[in-house]
């Protein structure tokens, strides 16, 4: 899949006939599904991320002998301006994910770990695109295929890695989702794999703090400021939660007197 700016011209013309360069976040697109068309395919295939390029295709690589009426004449040559903003190889992923869970289970363990990467860089993709539900199951995916047995420690350390950073996407995911007992969930599976990572205790400690369990949003992030004491995140984060804790305890004491008050004024 890629995220592609283009324009197409008929030979002659000043304006395209066909743009997405007013979009202001163009979608991610298949070639072969989205990208039909036989030169663009063939010329995206040659390029790379960041990458500009000029394309002169002639009939047979563009619209053909009939054309596309009314908009494309017959036997048009045409021209495409492109810029590739991303570029994610999805083969390998799809294919993956077409097998039976049988013949997954027989899949290379390098192979399966490159589907997991594949899988949270489309998640990546969706969530700095803020599609935080289609990220949020991009992960999900990725982490599915990440159970499977171990046949040494080293296999069980690049299972391991993989995962951690799936669970650390999926915390974050679930924060931005608003649903932070998920995000505290998967917090804590990536604490069982790495118990002195600062971003898995940063992130339980912000969903604590979402839930309003201050005791435990403190813990989680004294923790995570041990291990850096100079992220401002994290110290951010504590100030943020002594602020809330304030607000709450003075909140508590107003009510305790409202409580009270009808007994204070009868005695």
């Amino acid at each position: 899949g890629c995220t592609v700016k283009y324009s197409g011209y008929l030979e002659h013309w000043d304006e395209p006939f066909c743009t997405n360069c007013y979009s202001r976040s163009p979608g991610l697109m298949k070639l072969g599904k989205d990208i039909t068309l036989g030169g663009l395919e063939i010329g995206l295939l040659t390029m790379k991320k960041g990458e500009v390029a000029r394309f002169v295709f002639t009939p047979d690589y563009a619209y053909g002998r009939q054309g596309c009426p009314p908009l494309i004449p017959p036997n048009a040559t045409v021209m495409f301006e492109v810029e590739v903003l991303d570029f994610l190889d999805s083969d390998e992923s799809d294919t993956f994910f077409e097998l039976t869970a049988e013949q997954q289970d027989t899949f290379p363990l390098q192979k399966v770990l490159k589907v997991a990467d594949t899988e949270r860089e489309f998640g990546n993709y969706l969530y700095r695109k803020r599609h935080f539900e289609g990220a949020k199951d991009r992960y999900k995916r990725a982490f599915s295929i990440l159970g499977r047995s171990p046949s040494s420690e080293a296999e069980q350390c690049q299972i391991d890695a993989s995962k951690l950073l799936v669970l650390l996407n999926l915390s974050l995911t679930y924060l931005k989702l608003e649903r932070p007992a998920q995000a505290l969930a998967y917090g804590e599976k990536a604490l069982e794999i790495d118990q002195r990572n600062a971003k898995a205790l940063f992130r339980c400690g912000q969903a604590c703090l979402c839930m309003t369990e201050y005791e435990r949003a403190r813990d989680f992030l004294v923790r995570a400021q041990h291990i850096q004491p100079f992220n401002h995140d994290i110290n951010n984060e504590l100030k943020k939660l002594a602020s809330c804790y304030r607000d709450y305890m003075e909140k508590e004491k107003e009510m305790c007197c409202r409580m009270f008050a009808p007994l204070n004024s009868s005695s």
